[in-house]
């Protein structure tokens, strides 16, 4: 995964940066622990431009963000809810996990979206209950922004200010960064044969 967004960026530039960004929104396994940190070594060896591929990175998340938003909205609570019950085991969702979304969405609102966007595995799932609850797209995209810029910026600028040990880190980035995408897959692979998201009929 490593050697594979490290390619990806040296040949795409911002333009992989943005990508990468959007597909780790819709496919958490793609890390953007991992993916801002290398995008903001990559800027400081001068191989990229600083604010052009910090934004590139910030566009992609907020992007990812509101396809979830657009699923949300346009699909609705019933329909979203009939969807988990019956593909739920392969999503690793369970109509619990929805409901406790919305829960925490209608409690908190605004800031749900906010604070969401800075916390990992939930940064996708918070922008369901906010397209379900018809927020305000602007609204959304302007807390979705504030709080993707704080997460990517910190990941981009810990990458920047690293520079000159990055090639030290390398030796034993990669390696941990396989093993957390093992665990990742095995954790849904566990999930899809436990058969968590099938909710029990009665």
């Amino acid at each position: 995964m490593f050697d594979f967004i490290t390619s990806w960026i040296a040949a795409g530039g911002a333009f992989a940066v943005a990508a990468l960004m959007f597909l780790e929104n819709v496919f958490p396994p793609i890390p953007s622990e991992l993916v801002m940190p290398l995008a903001g070594y990559n800027a400081a060896t001068g191989e990229a431009r600083p604010v052009l591929t910090l934004i590139a990175g910030l566009i992609g998340s907020v992007a990812g963000a509101w396809i979830w938003y657009e699923i949300g909205r346009r699909l609705g609570r019933d329909r979203l809810m009939r969807l988990v019950d019956r593909y739920g085991r392969w999503l690793t969702l369970s109509c619990d996990d929805v409901e406790r979304a919305l829960g925490w969405f209608e409690r908190h609102g605004a800031a749900a979206i906010f604070f969401g966007r800075m916390i990992p595995t939930v940064r996708t799932l918070i922008s369901v209950p906010a397209g379900l609850q018809h927020m305000g797209l602007i609204k959304f995209l302007a807390y979705t922004t504030a709080g993707s810029l704080i997460w990517v910026g910190g990941l981009f600028g810990a990458g920047y200010l690293l520079e000159a040990q990055f090639e030290r880190v390398q030796v034993w980035l990669n390696p941990v960064t396989n093993g957390v995408i093992a665990v990742i897959v095995a954790l849904y692979l566990w999930r899809v044969f436990r058969g968590k998201g099938r909710r029990q009929r009665d």
